[in-house]
């Protein structure tokens, strides 16, 4: 913890040459996918490089815990990849696994759709009132063990069979807790009216607070939006990162809802049947081409990061379109043959439809509910770069250069009060008593280096990082301390 702040009389074990340097508080990543690869030396480095000391895990409605993990392993592996060492138990289990065995604070939601895979499997229909009781219990059983909050992917399966009644259900335990409610919502960019309402129904109907997941749309009609829900007495906010490409997997607009809903063992095997495919190509891609956020020339925009089939890795880092005629083979031939090879473990990096300008993205980011998230993942040759550098780019670009937050205004953006707002006492500040989250961070050199094209690059300007009082990274290199916790809400 943090003893005292400023001139202080005594004799220190270590000291840091601070000079010309600011001290912030450690930042928290509020949407990140991480949650085995904080494991992974390469991603810690990623995350202590930009100052990141916590990171919010068990987004979208998909991640280990409670349960054995299987099944999200399985249809969330190109975005959550493999846990080391979680195989079953619960949120309290899952949380103990981080305690002293990362350099990087680990908190937790509770995921929608894990839960209810574990009663209703993939089925489309409405919970009985048997099987509700049974998933308000295990959120109830989570918040208890020290889970945050209660997340939804609203656009995976099986969170896309759920309504908004049955969702407003499972967020009362989450209010009684005092969570948070963190939803991949129904509907982004122009469609961004329909998510944020349905939002606003479950959180007026739970007594919840609100969160939407990495936004991306027009800034304002959300900025509109948020005002209405706020005058209906709804608490909400939102994180976003300062990028205007995202992320997806590839079978997420590829494929109809009811063949997703099979599983990935059994979409897999229906894309095998010539039949099948055949009907998917002629009467689903077609309303792929349509969608506002896709449209015909979706494939020049996308960009593999991630096929799990070796026999195609080799199209890592190229766009759809470029991969496909390498091949030889028309779009949509080549994207099922590579969905089906890799067991739909397939990612992609997708530009947002054009138009959207950067004055745009940074009125996004200067909202006064908005928190900084990431939405990082680190499987695959390409990821998004935004894993590698949201958080000096915030630093370095959004403050430094274009004069978007002051350095007081920044800190706050990104520990102070994503700390309130998930519940963490005592982080996201210096003062004494607080918990020593610390980055040493040079205001004229920090600065993010990782492009489209080299996403796995380090940023710069954040050498010396401290987590629970610990040196964790020492001059721009890991220490070796694992001094990482699992976060308990209070």
């Amino acid at each position: 913890r943090i003893a005292q702040v400023g001139t202080v009389d005594a004799r220190a074990d270590l000291t840091i040459d601070c000079t010309d340097r600011y001290i912030m508080p450690g930042s928290i990543d509020t949407h990140s996918h991480a949650d085995a690869a904080v494991f992974e030396p390469e991603t810690q480095l990623a995350l202590l490089r930009q100052g990141v000391t916590t990171v919010i895990a068990g987004q979208d409605g998909v991640s280990f815990a409670p349960g054995d993990g299987a099944y999200a392993t399985e249809y969330f592996a190109a975005i959550n990849g493999s846990h080391p060492s979680y195989h079953g138990g619960g949120v309290g289990q899952l949380l103990a696994g981080y305690d002293g065995a990362t350099p990087i604070n680990v908190g937790y939601l509770v995921p929608h759709g894990t839960v209810r895979h574990m009663v209703l499997g993939n089925d489309s229909r409405a919970t009985s009132p048997v099987e509700l009781a049974e998933l308000q219990e295990m959120i109830a059983t989570g918040m208890a063990q020290g889970a945050l909050g209660l997340s939804s992917g609203l656009d995976y399966a099986p969170g896309y069979f759920a309504d908004a009644a049955e969702l407003a259900a499972l967020c009362r335990p989450v209010a009684a807790a005092g969570g948070l409610y963190v939803t991949h919502m129904r509907g982004y960019e122009n469609d961004a009216p329909r998510g944020i309402a349905e939002v606003v129904q479950i959180c007026s109907e739970s007594a919840v607070r609100g969160h939407i997941s990495h936004y991306h749309g027009p800034a304002d009609l959300l900025s509109d939006l948020l005002s209405e829900a706020a005058a209906s007495g709804v608490d909400l906010s939102f994180d976003a990162y300062p990028y205007r490409s995202a992320f997806t997997l590839l079978s997420m607009p590829l494929l109809p809802p009811d063949l997703l809903a099979l599983g990935v063992c059994a979409a897999t095997a229906r894309l095998a049947d010539p039949a099948v495919l055949a009907d998917i190509i002629k009467n689903w891609y077609p309303t792929v081409q349509a969608r506002p956020d896709m449209g015909a020339g979706w494939s020049d925009r996308a960009r593999l990061a991630r096929i799990a089939a070796p026999q195609h890795q080799c199209a890592e880092g190229l766009s759809v379109s470029a991969a496909a005629a390498q091949a030889g083979l028309a779009v949509p031939d080549w994207c099922y043959q590579i969905l089906a090879d890799s067991h739909l473990e397939v990612s992609a990096v997708f530009a947002l439809p054009p138009g959207r300008t950067e004055e745009e993205l940074r009125a996004l980011l200067r909202h006064p509910l908005q928190l900084a998230g990431s939405d990082g993942i680190y499987q695959g040759s390409h990821p998004h770069p935004r894993g590698w550098g949201t958080f000096a780019r915030y630093l370095g670009r959004h403050t430094r250069e274009l004069a978007d937050f002051s350095w007081a205004e920044i800190a706050a953006r990104l520990a102070g009060r994503p700390a309130r707002r998930f519940g963490l006492s005592h982080r996201g500040v210096v003062r004494p008593g607080s918990w020593a989250d610390l980055a040493v961070v040079d205001p004229l050199t920090v600065s993010d280096t990782a492009t489209y094209d080299i996403p796995r690059s380090v940023s710069v300007g954040i050498d010396d990082v401290l987590v629970n009082g610990i040196p964790v990274l020492s001059d721009g290199r890991l220490t070796g301390a694992l001094a990482g916790m699992g976060l308990r809400r209070g």
